[in-house]
């Protein structure tokens, strides 16, 4: 990866930036590389302070292990949620949850809180003020400690493994 320095801050922001800034203009003369280019190097170092520090990756196969498992588990729950809409017969058991966190790094729940809301049939509500739960919601709840169980071993395990340790 390519290292940070104080005058680019977050290198491969600034490339991306300048990426989708050459997309949007749908021109790569050099006027529209030029202003890219600096607004890519600006943008980041105006606004870096602002960011929370990065978290280290201490397993990045983890990582990538869980956004592949997070993109199966959106496709069957899409094709899930979609049966539940599809079977008005069929009694919907909508829930609110208090789910106990493990982790208590801010980013790592955010990240938690995050991948239940991109799931279909879930949304994570609330965290408590004190870090310590989340409040869940599920669209069709059989057994609360099951769904319990089931978001900490898919989800925040791994979190858990990939960025605390």
């Amino acid at each position: 990866m390519i290292a940070s320095r104080p005058w680019l801050p977050t290198p491969v922001l600034s490339l991306l930036l300048l990426f989708v800034w050459l997309l949007l203009v749908r021109s790569t003369a050099f006027g529209q590389i030029l202003l890219g280019g600096t607004l890519a190097i600006a943008i980041p170092l105006l606004t870096h302070r602002f960011w929370d520090a990065r978290p280290h990756i201490r397993k990045p196969l983890s990582l990538l292990r869980f956004a592949l498992r997070v993109l199966k588990d959106i496709v069957i729950a899409n094709f899930e949620v979609a049966y539940l809409i599809a079977n008005p017969w069929r009694k919907l058991r909508p829930h609110f949850i208090e789910y106990p966190l493990m982790v208590e790094d801010r980013f790592t729940i955010t990240l938690l809180a995050s991948t239940i809301s991109l799931t279909p049939g879930t949304v994570s509500a609330n965290l408590r003020m004190d870090g310590k739960s989340l409040l869940i919601h599920a669209l069709d709840v059989s057994d609360e400690e099951a769904l319990i169980q089931h978001i900490r071993q898919r989800y925040e395990q791994p979190l858990k493994e990939i960025y605390e340790c």
